[in-house]
């Protein structure tokens, strides 16, 4: 039986992978921030499916689940890929997501403060957004094709890559 080259990253998940022929899927990126992380010379990828912006309204949670929040989220992440040989030089980001879903009134601004942590984050890092795809009010899907590096964004039915 073939294997699915596909590893499903789940609401509050990360995933870190070396493997050329696995692709890395986050669906429903609605409020919720999603980065990708890709150092092509090494070969090192990862994605992030962050839910809440920052931990400290949940420290005990933050621990056993880095990737519920962006903040501690993107720092697992980094950490991950650099462990697997990355290098801040070489990585690129990309994000989506971020969006006006949930809170449609805009009283929390879930989507607009993740989006702001998570830059703050890679800022802080030394590392630079290359393309984005966030804000409005629809929800996204984000995939890392391992085997090229592309970061693809699917939303309202049209799947296109991330640039």
């Amino acid at each position: 039986m073939a294997r699915d080259p596909s590893r499903i990253v789940g609401i509050a998940e990360l995933a870190v992978s070396v493997d050329p022929a696995e692709t890395l899927v986050t669906y429903s990126l609605g409020s919720c921030i999603g980065l990708s992380l890709m150092d092509p010379v090494a070969g090192v990828g990862g994605l992030l499916h962050a839910m809440m912006p920052v931990s400290s309204m949940d420290p005990g949670r933050a621990a056993g689940t880095p990737g519920m929040f962006t903040d501690t989220g993107t720092l697992a992440l980094l950490k991950s890929v650099f462990d697997r040989g990355a290098t801040r030089a070489n990585l690129i980001a990309k994000v989506a997501g971020a969006a006006n879903q949930v809170d449609q009134h805009d009283l929390f601004r879930i989507g607009e403060r993740n989006l702001m942590i998570l830059r703050r984050v890679l800022w802080k890092n030394d590392i630079l957004i290359s393309a984005e795809d966030c804000g409005g009010a629809i929800s996204r899907t984000l995939v890392l094709e391992m085997a090229t590096g592309r970061t693809l964004v699917k939303s309202n039915g049209t799947l296109r890559e991330l640039q």
